[in-house]
C-alpha cells in the first residue's frame, strides 16, 4: 500500500508540467490557425455548368436562382466591419393595435396611414349607431349623431335602455392624427355631454381627462381596435384624408458636415419625455439615472465591445454599468429639443453624433 501511494504522489507531480504546457498550448493555438476569412474575396469564379447534349435544360434550372454579383468591387464584399442590415422596425409595431396612456391622455395607436384608416372609422361610426353627424378629413375629426336615439350606441356610451326626458344629450368625436413613428396613426375619442344638438362640428379640445373620461375612452377605443382588426382586408382610401399627411413631429438636425447635433419634437414636453425614455432602453442605452423636472437622463451607451471584458470574463464578475452620456431635453412652448454631452472619463468609440442617430432612427 505505501508502494501505491508513493507512485500517486510521482504521477500527480508529473503531470502538473504537462497540464502548464497544454494550457499555454491552447491559449497560442489561435495563432497558429491560418486566417481563411478572405479566401472568398479573392476566389476565382467557377466554369458554368455544361449540359450533356441533348439534354432538357429546362428541367435542370435552378430551382431558385441567385442574383449575379459585379466582382469587378468584389473588395467592398470584405470590410473591416460588416454593415448593420437596415432597420425595418421603424415601419412594424410590435402590436398592430394597441391602447397608450400618458398624462391623462388615451389613444389608439394603429401600423397605418391617415388615409386609409379614415374610412374605417367612419364604419365603425355608422355600424355602431353613432353615425357621423359632421366631419373635416383636413382636421381628422369625425363627430357622430346624438347617441341617446340608437339602441346599439346607447349600449356604446353607457347610457341605460330606458330612455329619459332629463338625461343629458351625448355625441362622439374621433380624432386622427399621424403618429410619431413612419406610417402610424393615432386615434383619440371623446364623449361628450351636451344639453341639446350641436349646430355643428364642434373645435377638439387637447384637455386632460378625468379617470372616469379615460376608462369609457378606453372601452371606445377598445371596440374601435376589434371592428379595424377584423376588416383589415378590405381596407379602402379615402383621398380627401390623404391629405392630412402632416410635417414629420421629429426631425433630426446635423451641421455641414453631416453630424448630428440635435433633435427637436414637435410634442408637448410629457409625451416627448416619455418617447425618449422608452426610446432609449430599446437601442440599449440604459438609463442610471434622471430627473423629469430638470429635463436629463443619464445613459450607458457602450456597445458590445466595450461591454465585454474580454477573453478572461469568467475570472471577472459581469461589467459594472456606467454613465458615460448624458441625454438633455430642453422644455419649449410646441418643440422640445433633444440633445447630448458626453462625459469626460469616457474614452470610447460611441460620441453623441451616434446616440442621438439611433434615438433618430428609433423615434421616427
Amino acid at each position: 500500500m505505501p508502494v501505491l501511494a508513493r507512485a500517486r504522489i510521482q504521477v500527480l507531480k508529473a503531470s502538473r508540467p504537462l497540464a502548464g504546457i497544454l494550457f499555454v498550448t491552447t491559449l497560442a493555438g489561435c495563432s497558429l490557425v491560418e486566417d481563411r476569412s478572405e479566401r472568398y474575396v479573392n476566389a476565382p469564379e467557377g466554369k458554368p455548368i455544361q449540359l450533356p447534349e441533348g439534354a432538357d435544360s429546362d428541367r435542370l434550372a435552378e430551382a431558385m436562382p441567385i442574383r449575379s454579383i459585379n466582382t469587378d468591387d468584389s473588395r467592398r464584399l470584405y470590410p473591416s466591419s460588416v454593415p448593420r442590415p437596415p432597420d425595418m422596425t421603424s415601419d412594424i409595431l410590435d402590436e398592430n393595435y394597441v391602447i397608450e396612456e400618458l398624462d391623462g391622455r388615451v389613444w389608439l395607436l394603429v401600423n397605418e396611414v391617415p388615409g386609409r384608416l379614415w374610412p374605417a372609422v367612419q364604419g365603425w361610426m355608422n355600424e355602431s349607431g353613432l353615425g357621423v353627424a359632421h366631419d373635416s378629413p383636413q382636421l381628422g375629426l369625425q363627430q357622430s349623431e346624438l347617441a341617446n336615439f340608437s339602441k346599439r350606441s346607447r349600449q356604446l356610451v353607457g347610457l341605460s335602455d330606458d330612455a329619459t326626458a332629463d338625461e343629458p344629450r351625448i355625441i362622439v368625436q374621433t380624432r386622427l392624427a399621424p403618429g410619431i413613428r413612419r406610417k402610424t396613426t393615432e386615434i383619440r375619442v371623446r364623449q361628450l355631454e351636451l344639453e341639446q344638438s350641436p349646430d355643428g362640428l364642434m373645435s377638439w379640445q387637447d384637455q386632460q381627462a378625468s379617470a372616469e373620461a379615460r376608462k369609457q375612452q378606453k372601452a371606445l377605443l377598445a371596440d374601435l381596435g376589434a371592428y379595424l382588426q377584423g376588416r383589415e382586408e378590405t381596407q379602402s382610401v379615402s383621398r380627401a384624408a390623404s391629405g392630412m399627411v402632416a410635417e414629420p413631429l421629429v426631425r433630426l438636425l446635423s451641421n455641414d458636415n453631416d453630424v448630428a447635433q440635435a433633435i427637436t419634437i414637435e410634442l408637448d414636453y410629457g409625451r416627448s419625455w416619455a418617447e425618449v425614455n422608452r426610446s432609449l432602453e430599446e437601442i440599449g442605452a440604459s438609463v442610471q439615472d434622471l430627473n423629469r423636472s430638470e429635463g436629463w437622463l443619464e445613459v450607458d451607451f457602450r456597445n458590445q465591445d466595450e461591454r465585454t471584458p474580454g477573453w478572461f470574463a469568467w475570472f471577472s464578475n459581469k461589467a459594472e454599468p456606467m454613465h458615460t452620456h448624458t441625454v438633455r431635453i430642453e422644455q419649449g412652448d410646441d418643440v422640445q429639443r433633444v440633445t447630448v454631452e458626453q462625459v469626460e472619463n469616457y474614452e470610447g468609440e460611441m460620441t453623441p453624433s451616434d446616440l442621438l442617430t439611433q434615438l433618430f432612427d428609433h423615434l421616427y
